[in-house]
């Protein structure tokens, strides 16, 4: 894999999604759970996809159980949470791993793109990558960071053309 848009992956209902299709967007990736702590950052988060889609801005949530089995669910129940829950619009996709061998071939991009070894293993739900227009991976904000906090970033990378 080159670049981010060499990836697919799953959709919570099933479907394919080529990455291919978001060149020229800000994509910000982000590794969830509906049981967690930090839960409550997916209303943030679709309040940032509302204020920027449509300047470029595309969220992606990847559903991930490995943390205290904090995402139980089946991806139809996840996907229904989110948006009952929180009215999220973004896209969720099918449950995944994001450490170990299983990990899904995306994020194990993503993690190979941090500057330490300490960072390469993701701690906890709620990681978020911002990767801007041109594909490249300009942040990684853990999970504490709040979405709100990354707007400044956001704005930047939206400004670049």
């Amino acid at each position: 894999m080159e670049d981010i848009y060499d990836f697919k992956a799953l959709t919570s209902k099933g479907k394919e999604l080529d990455f291919a299709q978001f060149r020229g967007k800000v994509l910000l990736i982000v590794n969830t759970a509906s049981k967690c702590g930090y839960t409550k950052q997916f209303g943030p988060l679709e309040d940032l996809n509302q204020k920027y889609k449509e300047q470029g801005l595309t969220i992606i949530g990847f559903p991930c159980n490995q943390f205290a089995h904090q995402d139980p669910g089946s991806d139809s129940e996840i996907e229904a949470f989110c948006q009952l829950n929180f009215g999220v619009t973004f896209q969720i996709m099918k449950k995944i791993d994001v450490n170990g061998d299983d990990a899904h071939p995306i994020f194990k991009y993503l993690k190979s793109h941090v500057t330490s070894e300490e960072e390469e293993r993701i701690r906890w739900n709620f990681t978020k990558f911002l990767i801007s227009r041109n594909g490249s991976i300009i942040k990684r904000y853990d999970s504490k960071v709040k979405p709100e906090l990354m707007i400044s970033d956001i704005e930047e990378m939206l400004a670049q053309k």
